[in-house]
């Protein structure tokens, strides 16, 4: 008797690199077990999306791919629908009715279900509580261009912040023993990879769980080390986990960048309490200093809410007015949303939405400003480029160390360039917020 045909599966993968390295390892644990992967949407066997239920619009978008795969399954062209990730440990088996045609649910503790997910004929629903470890995430079948990864050094955040649902979906903080984050590192090096970015939900806050040398300070210094390895980006890091030695370890590390991604959220002290955030202005004026004099051509990005209840007309031009004086590098923004169970969407005086938007905006508008008056200044200097492949209009792209992938700018090469190549350039014009670079003959 023949064997069945191994089912061809795709992946949709939303939200954030954590979410990605998830997705990755999913589809290992697929490729494992038998299955095709790899294969669009509209020429699998199975779908399988991997969502993102952070905020509101995540949660849309989520629930907009999810409709695109029950359509699809409605005209016969998918027979099954697996839906994964952080959307199901907030909505639970809520999600089968409010998406008819969801065959399987898997929760961010459940990846080694995927497969069984995936074969089983009838419904599946598996969302385990939180593990008191980090798991391993080696072994995983990657979806980033060969030369670049995303290293996940912990899971989960203990932080609790007000208005943040991460805690609840992904649990506590938990950290991974050093030797297996290392071991990761390198099987990430060997599989062709020059770039590592560091991230965690709360990066800074490495081996306090852990306990004796178990630092991030101290874990750079060891990646540091790795044969094969160029570049090393720290994202994710929160202010309040920053010491001397973490500095010492960034400006000393020949492979660490001088790339610093700390979302601050806001910086006047009345939202940062009412945030939870247990960091002051002062504290964060005093960290940011510190990092500019230390950290020889430091790039530094950063995130802020706008519109979180009972920010007021000052507060909200308090924050203006730091993004006006401090010369970020990079900014993002976006408006406060109040989600369900989280303690600040209980707060009073809530600004209403049209009104935090266009905080937003005028917050952006001011960032964009800064962002393409220092590209003007920076043409003719030199920087060094990481060749990540080709653009829509067939142009190569890389970016230098102060661009980190799929949420920064972009350096556009004038000439072809192969891609995972470093490469000497010029800056030649300033397109907005991307670069125009020349090689260096």
């Amino acid at each position: 008797m023949a064997k069945p045909k191994p089912p061809k599966v795709a992946i949709v993968s939303l939200g954030c690199p954590k979410n990605l390295v998830d997705s990755e390892k999913l589809l290992a644990h697929l490729a494992e077990g038998g299955c095709v992967v790899g294969a669009p949407m509209d020429d699998a066997d199975v779908v399988i999306v991997n969502t993102c239920g952070f905020i509101a619009p995540a949660v849309a978008e989520s629930l907009e791919v999810i409709d695109e795969a029950r359509r699809l399954k409605e005209a016969g062209r998918v027979r099954r629908i697996v839906v994964a990730g952080c959307l199901v440990n907030r909505q639970g088996e809520d999600l089968f009715e409010r998406a008819e045609g969801i065959d399987a649910i898997i929760g961010v503790n459940d990846r080694d279900s995927i497969l069984s997910a995936v074969l089983a004929d009838g419904r599946v629903s598996r969302i385990s509580a939180h593990r008191a470890r980090c798991v391993s995430d080696a072994g995983r079948f990657r979806l980033t261009p060969t030369h670049t990864a995303y290293l996940r050094i912990a899971e989960g955040c203990s932080r609790r912040c007000t208005f943040c649902t991460i805690p609840s979906i992904r649990g506590p903080f938990r950290s991974k023993r050093p030797a297996k984050a290392l071991a990761e590192a390198r099987e990430l090096l060997a599989d062709g990879a020059v770039e590592l970015n560091v991230i965690a939900q709360d990066t800074t806050n490495y081996g306090r769980d852990l306990g004796g040398k178990a630092t991030l300070a101290n874990l750079l210094r060891k990646l540091d080390k790795l044969d094969g390895v160029e570049w090393i980006r720290l994202l994710y890091a929160y202010p309040r986990g920053f010491d001397d030695d973490l500095i010492d370890a960034i400006a000393s590390c020949e492979h660490v960048v001088p790339y610093v991604d700390i979302p601050l959220q806001h910086i006047s002290d009345g939202v940062l309490k009412r945030m939870g955030r247990h960091v002051t202005r002062k504290q964060i004026e005093r960290l940011l200093i510190q990092l500019r004099r230390r950290i020889d051509g430091l790039v530094l990005r950063t995130t802020f809410i706008t519109g979180f209840p009972g920010e007021t007309r000052g507060e909200s031009e308090e924050l203006l007015s730091f993004v006006r004086d401090f010369d970020f590098e990079a900014v993002g923004a976006f408006p406060y949303y109040p989600e369900p169970g989280t303690p600040a969407a209980k707060l009073p005086n809530r600004p209403v939405r049209a009104t935090a938007e266009r905080r937003r905006e005028k917050l952006m508008l001011t960032q964009q400003d800064i962002a393409f008056a220092a590209n003007e200044a920076r043409i003719g200097k030199k920087v060094r480029v990481l060749v990540d492949g080709l653009e829509a209009g067939g142009a190569s792209i890389g970016r230098h160390y102060g661009q980190a992938p799929d949420i920064d700018s972009l350096c556009i090469l004038t000439v072809p360039a192969e891609p995972g190549r470093f490469i000497d350039a010029t800056i030649v014009e300033a397109d907005g917020y991307d670069l125009v670079v020349a090689p260096t003959t």
